[in-house]
């Protein structure tokens, strides 16, 4: 807590980048066996480029609304121009009136394999399959801007959600894992399929409200943004009573639980029996974490 509450006392610097997102993208090969291959380098200097320099909205970004995140491809098999990796993406948003940067997006893609020709052209159709390749990374691309702009304004990214959507339905033809619902209960397919109904509305109400109405008030208000925080977080209770133990639960404390013991284990004083409540009711696998919580 004392980390953030730093980070809330310093003034937030603007960039000059007008794009939707700054993303480093990162090629890990150690496990490749074949790690000093130039090929490794092209692709990932590609794909840098491909992420950034890519417009895939029609919205005006200012420097100050580029969404920060990370593309981390963990290479475990090569062959020719087959690939077989790990995709982890993880994506933060700034804080109001500080240098914090706050998680709102990690997801462990385990089902990434494609193909790649050195040198070969990356080219992003909205509406047509290219290749997995393209079709995963434009995939969580809109995800982290739907989910980016869901903490802003509530249900603010259903133009970006649906179109990773309109991605994961055209990939299916290319008969690769992760976009069918026979691909496991941690896909791609599960993860926008329940973003996207009415049995999980929760999930994006939360992500507004805690950003929004909590931790863009720290600056103002310690007090009256942890317990927006807090009330924020038991709205889960009830998405928790429809589908226990849900992937979207899973997947948005692995992006927050540092983040909530931080903010509840230093003062000032909130009332905290519900919300602690919730958090092992919701998300037991953390219980180590929520036994800090003490404000």
């Amino acid at each position: 807590m004392y980390r953030l509450l730093i980070a809330f006392l310093v003034g937030f610097t603007l960039t000059t980048n007008a794009q939707e997102l700054r993303c480093n993208v990162v090629v890990n090969t150690e496990l490749s066996g074949n790690q000093n291959l130039p090929v490794f380098n092209t692709l990932q200097k590609q794909l840098r480029e491909f992420v950034n320099n890519t417009k895939w909205t029609n919205r005006v970004y200012g420097p100050q609304e580029t969404v920060e995140c990370n593309f981390y491809i963990n290479v475990t098999e090569y062959s020719g121009d087959a690939f077989k990796a790990s995709l982890q993406v993880q994506s933060s948003r700034p804080v109001y009136g500080s240098t914090y940067y706050s998680p709102v997006y990690n997801f462990n893609d385990k089902d990434f394999t494609f193909r790649y020709v050195e040198f070969q052209n990356l080219i992003y159709n909205e509406n047509q399959y290219e290749s997995n390749l393209i079709s995963v990374i434009a995939f969580h691309v809109y995800m982290v801007l739907g989910l980016d702009a869901d903490t802003f304004e509530l249900n603010g990214g259903d133009e970006f959600l649906k179109q990773a959507q309109t991605i994961l339905n055209y990939s299916q033809q290319g008969g690769a894992k992760g976009w069918k619902i026979e691909d496991g209960n941690q896909s791609r397919f599960v993860l926008i399929d329940n973003l996207m109904s009415p049995t999980f509305k929760e999930y994006r109400s939360v992500l507004y409200d805690y950003h929004r109405n909590g931790l863009d008030l720290m600056q103002e208000n310690v007090t009256k943004s942890k317990e927006n925080i807090a009330k924020a977080i038991e709205e889960f209770a009830a998405m928790n009573r429809r589908r226990p133990n849900s992937f979207l639960l899973r997947t948005f404390f692995d992006a927050k639980s540092d983040e909530i013991e931080q903010i509840f284990s230093d003062g000032p004083n909130v009332e905290i029996t519900d919300l602690v409540s919730t958090l092992n009711r919701v998300a037991p696998t953390y219980s180590s974490k929520w036994r800090n919580i003490k404000f």
